[in-house]
Parts: C-alpha cells; sequence; structure tokens
C-alpha cells in the first residue's frame, strides 16, 4: 500500500507531498473545475509527477450531476469524466472516482438503471486506457454509496470497483466493517479520514489517530482483502486549520506508517507458522 494524501496538481503541490514524506497524491477535479482544461495539463503534470517521484494514486469528481430529471445522460458530464478519464491516462493513474445522483420522481429500480447505464458507459470508455472505474461512498450528488446499491449496480457490473471512506458509513449510521468485510474485494482507492461522534452527533471529522474509527480493524480487512492501492489522508475537520492542521497531518502520518507493510520487508520462515 501507497500512503498519500489529496493535494492539488500545480508543481508545489507535489513538492510538499514529497516533503511530508509521502508515497502519492490524489486529485479531486471537482464540479467547479473544467475537465478539458485539466485535461490540457496531463502531460504537463504527468512531469511533475514523474519529476518528484510522486505517482498519482487517484483522481475524481465528485458534486456533478450525471443523469437529467427525466433519467437521461447528461452529455456534458460524460464528457467531462471521458476528458479526466483520458487525463487520467496520461497521467499513469490507475483509478478513476465518480458518483451517479438520484432522481427522486424515478423509482430506485430506475435510478439504478440509469446508474449501471451511465457507469457502464464509463467502463467501455475506460478500456484500453489502464485506468478502473469506482463509485465514490460519499453522498454527494451520489446514491450508489451503500450495500443497497452496490448489490444492484456492483453485481451488475463486475469491473466497477469502490472507492471506500469509513467516515460517511458512519455517518448514515452503518457498519463500515462490515461493508468492507463483505466489499473489501471491490476497493480501488481508499480514504483515511477520522470522525468523531459524541452523544449521537458529529462532533469532527477529526485527524485520523485522534478519533474513534478503529484504524487497527479496518487495516485488517484490507490486507485479508489483498488491498494494495493507496491510502488517501483527507484533510477535512473545520477545527483542524493552520499551524494545527499540518500538525494533524504530521500526526496521522506517523500514526497510520506503522499499519503499513514495506515492499522491502524481509523476513524469515518461521516452521510453527504458516
Amino acid at each position: 500500500m501507497k500512503l498519500g494524501i489529496i493535494n492539488g496538481w500545480e508543481e508545489n503541490h507535489f513538492k510538499y507531498v514529497k516533503d511530508k514524506g509521502l508515497d502519492a497524491i490524489e486529485f479531486c477535479v471537482n464540479w467547479n473545475y473544467d475537465a478539458d482544461e485539466f485535461l490540457s495539463r496531463a502531460e504537463e503534470i504527468k512531469g511533475y509527477s514523474e519529476k518528484y517521484n510522486i505517482p498519482v494514486g487517484s483522481m475524481g469528481r465528485w458534486g456533478m450531476d450525471r443523469i437529467d430529471e427525466n433519467g437521461e445522460i447528461i452529455e456534458s458530464a460524460l464528457h467531462a469524466d471521458e476528458a479526466l478519464i483520458d487525463a487520467a491516462s496520461i497521467i499513469d493513474c490507475p483509478v478513476f472516482n465518480a458518483g451517479v445522483n438520484y432522481i427522486d420522481s424515478l423509482s430506485y429500480y430506475d435510478n439504478c438503471q440509469n446508474a449501471i447505464k451511465y457507469l457502464g458507459t464509463l467502463l467501455d470508455y475506460a478500456k484500453g486506457k489502464n485506468v478502473k472505474i469506482a463509485t465514490y461512498n460519499c453522498g454527494w450528488a451520489n446514491f450508489v454509496c451503500d450495500d443497497k446499491s452496490w448489490s444492484v449496480v456492483h453485481k451488475a457490473l463486475p469491473e466497477l470497483g469502490i472507492k471506500y471512506d469509513p467516515s460517511h458509513c458512519l455517518h448514515r449510521g452503518d457498519d463500515y466493517l462490515k461493508e468492507l468485510r463483505d466489499w473489501g474485494h471491490r476497493v480501488y482507492h481508499f480514504h483515511i479520514k477520522g470522525v468523531l461522534y459524541i452523544d449521537g452527533v458529529n462532533y469532527d471529522d477529526a485527524p485520523a489517530g485522534l478519533d474513534q474509527i478503529n484504524w487497527g480493524g479496518i487495516m485488517d480487512i484490507l490486507y485479508t482483502k489483498d488491498y494494495n492501492g493507496m491510502l488517501s489522508i483527507e484533510p477535512h475537520s473545520g477545527y483542524w486549520k493552520g499551524k494545527k492542521g499540518q500538525w494533524g497531518i504530521d500526526f496521522t502520518i506517523k500514526y497510520m506508517r506503522p499499519y503499513i507493510m514495506p515492499e522491502d520487508y524481509e523476513y524469515e520462515e518461521n516452521p510453527f507458522m504458516p
């Protein structure tokens, strides 16, 4: 696994990640960014990645409606996703994350059919580009984010993966260890973001290690599911800003490092153990 962080795509962002001793970077090219402009810079961004030896572990586009009120694909949204898949291919980014919005006037069945159609179109477009497609598990312009939807959409699309963040599961009142047990084999990308609830109310999206998430249990499941992708730190707290926020990032890096087995780990066989 590679420990990284969400950041921008200018040269100083790559330098920041390198100086933190991290292994990878993630881009969130959300609805408010021009996908064509990003694509036009893909070779430049790839150069920064190579210069600092910081691979791009994941890209995604959050907050964008992809289905209109009539249940039809929004062509401009599809164009943006396809442009970013092309960019990911150029940059050697292995995962592109997307969601599909829910149309209230349609049935759950029809919404699932729309999601299967849209995400299937992305999967077809990504073929031969060395880019895998995953749905993100937060509800921002997206309903394909839980066991109910995955049991329909992902079972219909065997190549579709999941970008998983345990905090979103907690916010919905669900069991993230159960979801990972059942769907960990489909996880293509993983967010490291803490959360703290007090008296049933979300108090803070705290730095990982200063929160209530069972990170040891999560890492056990990821290892047993043979996950070997990026662990991407997502600073998301309204309290941890400025100097304190940077310390929080450093704390999370030090907290998560011992959970990651080095690629060059050497060991001696123990005849009493498998």
